[in-house]
């Protein structure tokens, strides 16, 4: 539950290190903050956690990569409240439609979940469910702060609080019947938030932020590097694969930069979406290869769009999507196997 003691420092060693080379907002993966170029920069012994500045801006390293980084309000319930409303609208915002129920109707998704048999059915009234407790316990929690104001002591222990506690945790059990607005899969991760919000310190939730993009730009980067080794010796889709270099670049500077912050957002907003048009506005090169049926030549350029929306699902929820993931990888294994079969003349290489 919440507390309105100070919360146990996080150790961290920040470096002083000022890494001069202008890094930001160039799409170009040989460019991009991942670990080894930057390693260069403030060290081989470089651990999870520590920061450095670059250009002004401070940065800290999950996993591999380097992450802006954004300091965590001090700790308040107000602080706390702001934090979950804003993490409920988010998940809302990344899940199905219809399931974001109010809370005063949280009795009657309860009723309609109880009665529901067919399964396909009940996992939808699940799911709005979840959305009820969701909003119930966002509720409650904005009245405690309420009422904090007023000069209201309201304890950890207090029949409200432990209210707001349970229905956040219900939430999260039901959760796994919670579904990506794709529809391809669960979105626990994100699901889970409002709830780890509620019940740690922010500063510790902030710390399970940043690891959670590393493990999304993590994502970006495989989901881009599969489909990359599938086409780059197709002469069709010459030129293809800096079009997708450049968008995973752009959706991981999404994936780590805050609507709040007006310095980087009308910089990475831009970029990212431009470089999702440039992707899926891609044609390719049918002629190049005769022997390339045209129905192949389209499902190349199918899973180009697939792979600009996957990604742009991972970097806009800054979560990873592992089923979705291994769905696409599934794909770009079909099509090279599919490329690999076209019989060719004897002299005609790839």
């Amino acid at each position: 539950m919440p507390s309105m003691q100070k919360p146990t420092s996080i150790p961290r060693v920040t470096r002083e290190t000022i890494v001069s080379r202008e890094t930001d907002f160039i799409c170009d993966a040989g460019t991009f903050r991942a670990g080894v170029e930057w390693q260069r920069a403030t060290g081989a012994d470089i651990q999870n956690g520590e920061r450095c500045t670059v250009n002004d801006q401070q940065f800290v390293f999950y996993d591999n990569y380097w992450i802006r980084y954004y300091q965590p309000p001090a700790e308040s319930l107000e602080a706390k409240k702001n934090l979950i409303e804003s993490l409920t609208r988010r998940t809302f915002h990344h899940t199905e439609h219809g399931i974001n129920t109010p809370g005063q109707h949280l009795n009657s998704a309860r009723e309609s979940y109880d009665r529901e048999t067919d399964p396909r059915k009940k996992r939808v009234n699940a799911a709005m469910l979840a959305g009820a407790l969701f909003n119930r316990a966002t509720d409650i929690f904005r009245t405690i702060v309420d009422l904090a104001a007023k000069g209201v002591e309201v304890s950890s222990d207090n029949e409200l609080m432990q209210e707001c506690g349970q229905c956040f945790k219900e939430a999260l059990e039901l959760g796994k019947d919670v579904k990506h607005y794709s529809g391809q899969e669960g979105i626990d991760e994100l699901w889970g938030e409002p709830f780890r919000a509620f019940s740690v310190p922010i500063e510790t939730f902030y710390e399970s932020r940043f690891i959670k993009i590393a493990q999304a730009m993590r994502n970006i980067d495989t989901i881009a590097t599969h489909l990359k080794e599938v086409i780059a010796q197709l002469p069709t889709f010459t030129g293809a694969e800096d079009y997708i270099e450049r968008f995973a670049v752009a959706a991981k500077y999404e994936c780590e930069t805050m609507r709040s912050d007006a310095t980087n957002n009308f910089k990475v907003w831009p970029m990212f979406v431009s470089a999702g048009e440039e992707l899926v506005e891609y044609t390719g090169h049918p002629y190049n290869d005769p022997a390339m049926p045209a129905w192949l030549h389209s499902t190349g350029l199918k899973l180009m769009f697939d792979c600009k929306s996957l990604i742009e699902w991972v970097a806009r929820a800054r979560v990873p999507m592992p089923a979705s993931t291994v769905l696409f990888e599934n794909s770009c294994t079909e099509f090279k196997q599919a490329t690999q079969s076209i019989r060719r003349p004897q002299s005609q290489s790839m």
